[in-house]
This record gives structure tokens, C-alpha cells and sequence, in this order.
């Protein structure tokens, strides 16, 4: 029974394989006029708008006071703008600027239509511009479109926003070590027999 076990166990070592996983992309990665969609759509919830309202002590009744929102023309209290653009940024992320070391800027920032309790976002982007750096050598910049939707398809959000994202040379990510994990957590190529992108012993 002990062999067995002992055996069973080298077996599942044997068969272990350290794989990348999504690292983001680079800005060798991006092409004008490529559009992104976002993976996940967010419901935005009561807590959501009080929180966000709270924590940045918004005080217009439109956001807390269902009382007064019910006598408005919207009828009931709308979600704070702000998360509604954090929300979308958020999603964004995953594609655009998971490398990326700074934002440079938020531009035309537009609120087409009003955000309600219970809404769900989803978010695209469309490529606009990139350019290299004139004083950054591991960065380039990237201009994107944002544009959220709730689950109606009305698009409630756009806005442009350009990050200095990294070269891939500069970043050099693995399996072992992806963007954000410090050298030696967690699982190492000498844990495993194969890792993706390491050489073959007879390379």
C-alpha cells in the first residue's frame, strides 16, 4: 500500500508542468484599430453607489436620498459617475495596461445615459494611437477608447485614456515568475519537470 502511494506520487510530480498564464499585453502587442472586449460584465449594487458616495463625501442628494431622487425626473437615485468610470477602467485592465507604469491621462470623458442599482457594465476598447517614448526607452504609449454598456446595449460611458506601457524586452515575464509575483513564490521550475518556455535538455 505504501509502494502504491509512493508510487501514485511520483507519478503526479512526473506529470507536473509549470504553464504561463495571461500575462497582459505589451506594447509591441498593440495595433490601431484592434477592439478588445472585455471579459466579465459587473452588476453595480446599492453598496456600490453608498460607499463610493461615502468614501468620497459626495453630497448631492442624487445619490443617497431616495426620497429626493423620486422627485426627479430619473425617478429613483442614480449611480455616482465617478464608480461608474473607476468600474470601467477596472475592467479594462485585463487587456490594456496590466503593464502598464502610468497613466498619462483621462480624456473626453462622456456620461451617455444614467446608471441604476441592479445595471450591469460591460466594458470594450478600441485602440487609438501608440508611439514610442521620446524619453522612456522601456515604454511605449498607447491611446484607447473606452466604452461601457449596460445589459440593454445603451452605452452609458466613454472616455480616452493613455498608458505608458512596458516593452516586452524590458519585462521579461515567465511561468516562474509573471508580472507582480516576487522572485521564489510559490511553485519553481525545479518543482516540476516542464516548464513552458524554459529550453529542452537537449536544446
Amino acid at each position: 500500500m505504501t509502494d502504491d502511494h509512493t508510487t501514485n506520487t511520483e507519478e503526479s510530480t512526473t506529470n507536473k508542468q509549470l504553464i504561463s498564464g495571461w500575462h497582459g499585453r505589451y506594447y509591441e502587442d498593440f495595433s490601431v484599430g484592434d477592439v478588445y472586449k472585455h471579459p466579465f460584465g459587473r452588476t453595480v449594487t446599492e453598496t456600490d453607489n453608498v460607499w463610493m458616495t461615502n468614501v468620497t463625501m459626495n453630497l448631492n442628494p442624487m445619490h443617497f436620498n431616495e426620497a429626493y431622487a423620486a422627485e426627479t425626473e430619473f425617478g429613483e437615485r442614480l449611480v455616482d459617475g465617478t464608480f461608474v468610470i473607476a468600474l470601467a477602467v477596472g475592467m479594462s485592465v485585463i487587456d490594456v495596461s496590466i503593464n502598464a507604469t502610468a497613466n498619462l491621462g483621462y480624456d473626453k470623458i462622456r456620461h451617455h445615459a444614467p446608471v441604476y442599482h441592479g445595471d450591469t457594465i460591460f466594458a470594450e476598447s478600441e485602440v487609438l494611437e501608440k508611439r514610442e517614448s521620446s524619453s522612456r526607452d522601456h515604454v511605449g504609449i498607447v491611446t484607447t477608447e473606452l466604452r461601457a454598456y449596460n445589459q440593454d446595449g445603451t452605452k452609458v460611458l466613454s472616455l480616452e485614456r493613455t498608458p505608458m506601457v512596458l516593452k516586452r524586452e524590458y519585462a521579461q515575464p515567465s511561468a516562474a515568475k509573471p508580472p507582480g509575483w516576487p522572485e521564489g513564490i510559490g511553485t519553481q521550475p525545479e518543482d516540476v519537470t516542464k516548464t513552458e518556455g524554459a529550453a529542452e535538455p537537449d536544446e
